[in-house]
């Protein structure tokens, strides 16, 4: 449920003006907006110079319209460069933070290759995981090889023997194999 079926909008920022809220209308794929897919789009506007941010959202209407965007990529066929924005979040009411455009500057690949993309599923990593580690939670880890548990509790304890009841909350087994 990563794709939109919902009418997509993108305006460009350079330094010599916006291309204004273009529609993105035909896609080289047959279904456009699809999870897991790369689309590409002509956009006609006059040359803007070096590109600084872009805005791109959806109008919200249609069944699933929430949508994950990864990154957009624009070519500027008159300098031959590529502009990479990062984004690697939802555009959707009811995932994120519910907004459904997002503002996004370029991302100079060129001076640290793959860091901000990096550096993005790390913090998304972070963001889906940190709940584990709130104050009162207890975790287990199973090792397979010794058939016993290893508890670190609230307090900084750490318990070897692994007791499998748990008096301080939550247990969340992480299953690590030697």
């Amino acid at each position: 449920n990563a794709g939109t079926e919902a009418d997509v909008y993108i305006s460009v920022y350079g330094e010599r003006g916006d291309t204004g809220s273009r529609q993105l209308l035909r896609s080289q794929k047959p279904n456009k907006f699809l999870k897991g897919q790369t689309d590409i789009f002509a956009v006609e506007a006059v040359h803007m110079g070096h590109l600084y941010k872009i805005v791109i959202g959806h109008n919200g209407l249609g069944s699933g319209n929430g949508w994950f965007l990864d990154k957009v990529v624009i070519k500027d066929p008159i300098t031959d460069l590529d502009y990479t924005f990062l984004c690697h979040r939802w555009l959707d009411q009811g995932q994120d933070d519910g907004n459904i455009a997002r503002e996004l500057t370029v991302t100079d690949a060129s001076t640290f290759p793959g860091r901000q993309e990096l550096e993005l599923k790390r913090e998304e990593t972070w963001a889906a995981e940190k709940w584990k580690f709130q104050e009162g939670n207890t975790l287990q880890f199973y090792n397979s090889f010794t058939r016993g548990f290893i508890c670190l509790s609230p307090d900084s304890r750490v318990d070897a023997l692994g007791d499998k009841k748990n008096k301080y909350g939550k247990v969340f087994f992480m299953w690590m194999y030697a």
